[in-house]
Formats: structure tokens, sequence, C-alpha cells
């Protein structure tokens, strides 16, 4: 596949400009004049961005360039302007990102000497150099800093083994990227996070073996990182007087800073490292109202590219559903306010990079925003959100967390829509992109009618989730996304108005 990220002869822009000339991106121009938006109108966008022709939409691929051409050709269409605020970056906010691809790898670990028997496929290894290796003693240090100071544990020279999540009732507890590189500042040689049980561990290795992604900070970092399930670590907690639901459990009081496992480890990690840019879109709606605030709708572009081997029959993972659905939801509510516009506030419209490999492209938007975050009175994040039928009730991801729940509720009743109160769906907060938002204290949502039925969104995450099966098929579910568009329309004309929404 041609890397266009890499090719010296155009840059980024002169190839969205060479797309443009050349039409490889169809523009959809239909503005709805308040009518209700159908399944049809979604469709649309879903068959371009989920179509082979845009490959899977891999960062760093000609899947992106064709995908970030698109949104910003539709986004313009419907009245936007550039919304990165910056004129050499018109549109597209460049996200310095570091691949890194494990060749080979080992993982010996011994108690008192005597090997412990692990299984060698529930460990993932990642190296920050082309030939990485650390030896040295295993400690639990539980999420990795305490709740309290956000301080790491005594870690020098050692292998910390850490929670994937956070404490229970902690808020602006740091993100397992700033406890990873805090762990590191304070002298750990390697960081292995154990990875939540219901995260599908199959998905996860094969995710892995295409290739780790992070951010290119330049900030600390383990000389090896890796991802275990719980049975390796329950192997490792063998013999040691604790278990890992113990220890866990105590990780949750104040003051927890680590176990002592009785574990040395020798790993290694033979690695391929590339350096690439790839980009946050962004676009905006001016406001009428200067200094009013700024409302901020975001879903990720981004999805796997070409995922299975050059035997395999399916090769590209097109991510019909995960997110092809949300920015083509996306596109029609901007569609819709272009022709109602203009409103007293900033409406900006961003698709993110790199949410499958940790929300990268919204961690960096949020440690470098083109305006103010405390501007942003509300953000919307759209994700996985063609699963319900016509008529699902409104839920909300990060209900709870804000004083805006009942006001979503309300815009949500006020036309026609049915409520999901309960607390469930925060099972997924810390799982998209609203959650690097959240963690500077921006109001940050997921609202919709996808997470009221989490056993229906579990049927779909155990089955073409992450594969080849998540593509454009009949029978495809449009109807709640449909309505969750108008309801997004709803919310944006109440929360981009001081009439209706005075702010903070």
């Amino acid at each position: 596949m041609i890397n266009l990220h890499n090719s010296r002869s155009l840059s980024f822009h002169s190839r969205f400009a060479l797309l443009a000339a050349i039409g490889l991106c169809t523009s959809i121009a239909h503005a709805q004049d308040g009518k209700p938006t159908t399944e049809e109108d979604v469709r649309e966008h879903i068959a371009i961005l989920a179509s082979d022709d845009f490959a899977g939409r891999n960062p760093g691929t000609i899947g992106e360039t064709k995908t970030l051409n698109y949104l910003a050709q539709q986004w313009s269409a419907s009245g936007m302007v550039s919304g990165t605020n910056d004129p050499k970056n018109p549109w597209f906010q460049p996200v310095p990102l570091m691949q890194r691809t494990t060749s080979a790898a080992t993982a010996r670990f011994t108690r008192s000497g005597r090997k412990i028997k692990v299984d060698p496929t529930g460990i993932l290894l990642s190296g920050q150099e082309t030939n990485s290796a650390v030896s040295g003693e295993v400690i639990f240090v539980g999420y990795g800093v305490d709740a309290v100071e956000n301080e790491a544990a005594d870690v020098e020279g050692k292998i910390a083994l850490m929670l994937f999540g956070s404490p229970e009732g902690a808020e602006d507890f740091p993100s397992r990227q700033e406890r990873v590189e805090a762990l590191a500042e304070a002298g750990a040689s390697a960081v292995l996070t154990i990875a939540p049980s219901q995260f599908p561990w199959g998905a996860i290795r094969n995710q892995v073996s295409r290739g780790s992604y992070g951010r290119d900070t330049g900030g600390d970092a383990p000389m090896i990182s890796g991802l275990v399930n719980a049975d390796f670590v329950a192997a490792l907690f063998k013999g040691s007087g604790s278990t890992l639901a113990k220890e866990t459990e105590k990780s949750n009081e104040e003051g927890y800073t680590a176990f002592v496992m009785g574990v040395a480890a020798d790993l290694t990690a033979v690695m391929q490292i590339r350096k690439f840019n790839s980009y946050n879109v962004i676009g905006k709606f001016p406001g009428k109202k200067p200094g009013s605030g700024a409302v901020l709708f975001l879903g990720h572009w981004d999805h796997f590219g070409t995922c299975r081997p050059v035997e395999a029959e399916d090769r590209i993972c097109n991510g019909a559903l995960d997110n092809a659905s949300g920015m083509a939801v996306l596109t029609e509510v901007a569609e819709e306010l272009g022709a109602m516009g203009p409103f007293d506030r900033d409406i900006y419209f961003m698709g993110t990079t790199a949410e499958e490999r940790g929300l990268l492209g919204a961690y960096h938007f949020a440690d470098n925003p083109p305006f103010p975050l405390k501007d942003i009175v509300i953000a919307l994040n759209i994700d996985t959100i063609a699963i319900a039928e016509r008529g699902a009730p409104v839920a909300i991801i990060g209900r709870g967390e804000t004083d805006l729940d009942a006001t979503i509720d309300s815009v949500s009743e006020s036309i026609g829509r049915k409520v999901e109160t309960s607390l469930d769906s925060n099972a997924f907060i810390q799982r998209q992109d609203g959650w690097a938002l959240a963690a500077k204290g921006v109001p940050a949502f997921m609202v919709g009618g996808s997470f009221a039925d989490l056993e229906l969104l579990q049927s779909y995450l155990s089955g073409d989730y992450h594969g080849p099966g998540d593509e454009l098929k009949e029978g495809f579910v449009l109807g709640g996304a449909a309505e969750d568009t108008d309801l997004h329309i709803a919310l944006a004309e109440y929360f981009a108005n001081e009439a209706t929404y005075p702010g903070k």
C-alpha cells in the first residue's frame, strides 16, 4: 500500500487539493429544510466512508487522505470554515504519531529462581528502541499513582504491573498514558497494564500484532510497555500471598502504594519503529456573539485498514458501524445546522484520528486546543451509533458526571424521545474520545439510543466489532441513528443559543 504520509513528492495539503481536483470524493448535499433525518441520508455517507475504496481508514495511509478530504469537502459545503484557527494548517490539525511493530519478544518470569509457568499468548510487549531489554523485580502498583497526590510508587529499576482503569469514585484521575509516563519518570524500566476482563483478548492481540500506536510527544516512557490478561496475572500472583482481586480492592483505599509480588522478570522486544503525522479534521460555524462560548461535536474517523493476511478472503476492516456511522451522523447534523444558523455560539466539528489506538487524536486536541477548552459549554461525541431501532430510549455516557443531565433529558423529551436514566452505560465512559476532554474538565457526553440497551451493544462487541464483518450490508440498522441525528440537531440548537442556555 502506498504510504502518502511518508511521500516526499506531495505535501499533505497538496494531496488534498489533488484529490479534490480529480474528484475522488463525491460531495453529497441535500439540506433537510427541517425535515426529519432519514435512514437513507445517513446510509449515503456510510456507503462512501466504509467502502473498500477508503481501505478501512487507517491512519497514515491513503485511506486517511481520502477520509479527511471527504469530510472537509462535506463540512465546507455545509457552510463551515476551518476550525483549527491556524493559518498554517487549515482544516487539519497535525497529530504526531509513532507506530511500533513488535518483530519478536520474550518474557521470562521467576520466583525464588524457579521459572513461573505462564501462557505466552497472555502478554504483549512493545519496546522504545529497536532492541529493548529489561530485567528487574515485578511489583503490583494498583492504578499506578495514588488518588490524592497522583504520585507514583517507588518503582526505580522495577517492572510495574498496573490496573487499566481508575479508582472507585476518583475524579479527574490521570489517564492510563499519563500514569505510564509518571511511572517511567519515577524510574520504572517497564510498565505492564492489566487489560480489563471485558476487553476481548483475541481482538486485542490481533490489533497489537498490526502495530501499537502512541503520540510522538517526546515525553517519558518506559523501555518496555505491555499488556497482560487476567489469567496471566493470576499465574504471577500464585504463591505471592495475595491475589489480583484482593490487591485491586486495596488499591481503592487511600494511601495504597504497591504490593511486592516476589517475582523477577526478563523482558525483550525487537521493534520496527515508524514516525508520521496523522490529522484531526476540524471545522466550525462561527457564532454571532464572540466570547459566548462554543459547542463541540466530535467523532473518530479512523479504523484499522487492511487488517487480515494476504490469504484472507476479506482483508479490510471497513468500520461501517465503528465509526463511519458516527461521521455520517456528524455530517448530517452539520448540513442541517448550516441551513439553520448562525447561532450565538461557535459550533465546532472534529473528526479525530487514532481513537482506535487509544484516543490519541482526542488527547492531542485536549493538550493542544485551537481555542480555550473552558469555552466549551458541551462536547458531544458520536461513536458506534447505528445499533438501535427507531423508538429506542436515550441514554447518556457521562450521566452523573456534570449538572447537565436534566437539561439533556429535557431536550430529548421535547422531541418525543424517552429517556433511560440508569448509569449502566458509564461502563464505556473511558473507552471513547469524550474521556480525553472530560479529564480536562470539559462537560463531555455520548448521547443516543445505542447505549440504552447494553445487551444489544454487547452483541455487536462480541461479533463484528473490529473485524471485516463490520461493513454496510443488508439489514444494517439505521432508524435509531436517524433519530439520534435529529436529537443532536436539537441539542446543538439548545446549547448554541444564549436564550435557551445562558452558559456556565
